[in-house]
């Protein structure tokens, strides 16, 4: 069955009707999102009604089930979370420009990301680790929607798994904070409480993520086509492409060119809109 999801602030019920005319189907209303069943568009007038429109308009895959779906994986910096906690770090040592910039180009895909990770820790070298405290308690804030998106899908039965190129530091306490199932991230190694400017183990680059995404459907016992996958950056697209649902969350070009789904007017209860679940 294919159906076009509609939502966001700015949606209306006449542009619903003038959406619904154009693929020659009927549309469910709902308060909070709204899906047409059984449409004739292609992704190419998908992207047309984008234009046309200021709110977001999604093509469902074919072959996803929302109702099937065990497990969102997401990413955090710029996803779950609207740091980037690599960044902010690094402004506690002068190097927030030249980290940022980094940052940038991995998120675009123009360098690889393990590189750029290395390349990055390596100017936080020196730095007091007391500054992850801070970021965490000053800085880090929970993107909007990111609450009602948790609490909805553990009520629905849905396990959550954060992913990160990121730091364990910030992905633990975020699993205890917002009762998160499974975390993966890299560990910033320390001598006598200063960051030593490398990163501890095997970096969690791309691969690790799609590899970790795997691993948790053999565990739960559950195919990919039931997995929710979400990023912003280039680091994603190898886990997003193993899911049932992509879902590119105020991403890169390149991530919203590959992605299944965007969302780009809505917060993280988007995904509840793309999964048919109402929320509270």
């Amino acid at each position: 069955m294919t159906r076009l999801v509609l939502q966001g602030q700015n949606l209306t019920n006449e542009a619903v009707n003038e959406i619904a005319d154009k693929c020659q189907a009927t549309a469910d209303i709902t308060s909070q999102f709204t899906v047409i069943e059984n449409v004739k568009v292609t992704q190419a007038d998908v992207d047309a009604l984008r234009t046309a429109y200021p709110f977001d308009i999604n093509l469902m895959p074919e072959q996803f089930n929302p109702s099937a779906a065990k497990l969102l994986v997401t990413d955090m910096d710029s996803t779950l979370i609207s740091i980037e906690c690599i960044d902010e770090i690094a402004d506690f040592i002068n190097v927030k420009p030249q980290v940022a910039e980094i940052t940038e180009a991995a998120m675009r895909g123009d360098i690889d990301f393990e590189t750029s990770l290395r390349k990055r820790v390596s100017l936080l070298k020196g730095l007091d680790v007391s500054a992850l405290e801070r970021v965490y308690l000053e800085r880090l804030q929970l993107n909007p929607g990111a609450e009602v998106m948790l609490k909805t899908l553990q009520q629905q039965g849905i396990k959550t798994a954060l992913v990160s190129g990121g730091f364990t530091f910030f992905t633990e306490r975020l699993k205890q904070r917002l009762g998160l199932d499974f975390t993966m991230a890299n560990v910033l190694a320390e001598h006598n409480g200063k960051l030593t400017g490398e990163v501890a183990g095997d970096i969690c680059g791309a691969q690790a993520k799609a590899d970790f995404l795997l691993a948790h459907c053999e565990k739960l016992n559950i195919s990919p086509q039931q997995v929710v996958s979400m990023g912003d950056g280039a680091n994603d697209l190898l886990m997003m492409k193993e899911a049932g649902l992509s879902i590119a969350y105020h991403a890169k070009p390149t991530v919203q060119q590959q992605a299944n789904t965007a969302l780009n007017y809505c917060g993280l209860e988007g995904v509840l809109g793309l999964l048919q679940l109402q929320y509270n």
